[in-house]
């Protein structure tokens, strides 16, 4: 956006600048009607508005001249920062508003997310907005949504970043798709790694979840919105989220849940686990009437295994998940590689070598010392979970000892 393009803004309404170019670009007005319009206008002394001109010549409708006004309205913060053209509204949440816009440096497309006005006067959110920006600009990875710029302007808090042509996956999610196993762990595999980037330089996302996964229009996974991300060595920062659940409830950790001081990568992983039991199952892992009854059941409810749910799915991503989705995040994956490794072998058919290896150390540790079943196998496997390889070393340890007795008989 240029400085001449400004000129004449008043607070609160759009230029006649703006609203003539905003008619032509949206295919309302003909330039040949906007220029007609505006010498009119010169000739009448500014006796109409050109919106009113052009409503009284029948260019537009009343409601048309109005929506335009509102959209033009809603992106007034965007239009004070220096540099860009916006072009037009991307979407809201619930803390910041994003924008499609044009960097005119480098003549391309941006998205720029914008605090909104309530949120700008708390220092507390303004100094997270600004560690989005900050840990985003560590990362450079082809499944991360590139940050490009943080700063302030007019008053406005933005954050510039690469603009994804594209959806999330909940799009796709809302309309009721439930993912095949193969496409699933092709999306989940783009996020794995861009998560493995993120941990081996010491960030933690924190919400990762289908809303902040973007498709291209190639299928390229993108990991967006590192608004709760931080570093995993900042004790000043996690000691100040001390008790704090952060995160979203569908897909946030038990530890998040209770509001832990030193979350760490492992809280990625159950939340990765989170969205792809939602992927294959086309539901959440646990549902309620309210967020503090989804968190509770994350703490004490036993998982449903998700090949249990949809029976087309292997037995091995179901024992995918459930390590993902431990409860005691000890039992969950020791390093994101080496989830890594598991839906590699997963997606190729093959067993997930990572589980299988945990699992058969445990159960033969636990029945060495005389125990049915330790406390970690019981959490790596999931409460009602995949048991299967448990129950076949049970089985070949009775027949042993039957042998031996009937061996010692004779």
């Amino acid at each position: 956006m240029n400085d001449k393009a400004n000129n004449g803004n008043k607070v609160g309404q759009p230029s006649e600048t703006e609203l003539g170019r905003t008619l032509v670009e949206k295919n309302l007005a003909t330039p040949e009607e906007l220029a007609e319009c505006r010498a009119e206008l010169k000739r009448a002394g500014q006796a109409h508005s050109l919106g009113e001109l052009m409503v009284q010549k029948g260019v537009l409708t009343p409601r048309q001249l109005e929506r335009v006004k509102k959209s033009l309205e809603e992106i007034r913060p965007a239009q004070q920062i220096p540099g860009y053209q916006i072009l037009g509204r991307l979407g809201a949440g619930a803390m910041a508003t994003v924008y499609k816009a044009r960097q005119l440096s480098l003549d391309r497309m941006v998205a720029i997310k914008i605090l909104s006005e309530r949120y700008s006067k708390n220092p507390e959110y303004v100094e997270r907005f600004y560690k989005e920006g900050q840990a985003a600009a560590k990362l450079n990875h082809p499944n991360i949504v590139q940050a490009i710029d943080v700063g302030e302007a007019g008053g406005h808090y933005y954050f510039v970043m690469e603009y994804v042509q594209g959806h999330t996956l909940y799009d796709e999610m809302a309309s009721g798709k439930v993912f095949s196993e193969a496409e699933a762990l092709r999306y989940i595999l783009q996020v794995a790694r861009a998560l493995a980037h993120a941990h081996e330089r010491g960030l933690i996302h924190r919400d990762v979840k289908p809303k902040n996964i973007m498709l291209t229009q190639d299928g390229v996974a993108k990991l967006a919105d590192m608004g709760l991300a931080r570093l995993a060595a900042d004790e000043q920062a996690a000691q100040a989220e001390a008790g704090k659940a952060y995160g979203t409830p569908y897909y946030i950790s038990p530890e998040q849940v209770r509001g832990e001081v030193n979350i760490d990568f492992r809280a990625d992983i159950y939340s990765l686990g989170a969205t792809l039991y939602h992927l294959v199952t086309g539901r959440v892992p646990f549902e309620g009437p309210t967020p503090a009854a989804v968190m509770t059941k994350h703490l004490k409810e036993p998982l449903i295994p998700p090949d249990h749910i949809n029976t087309s799915l292997s037995m091995g991503l179901g024992e995918v998940v459930e390590v993902m989705m431990a409860k005691r995040r000890e039992n969950r994956y020791p390093s994101t590689k080496n989830l890594l490794l598991d839906l590699e072998a997963v997606a190729a058919g093959e067993s997930p070598p990572q589980v299988h290896k945990a699992l058969n150390a445990d159960t033969l540790s636990a029945l060495a010392k005389g125990e049915q079943k330790g406390p970690q196998t019981e959490d790596l496997v999931g409460t009602g979970g995949s048991n299967t390889a448990v129950y076949v070393l049970l089985v070949l340890l009775l027949v042993s000892i039957l042998i031996n007795v009937l061996l010692a008989l004779k």
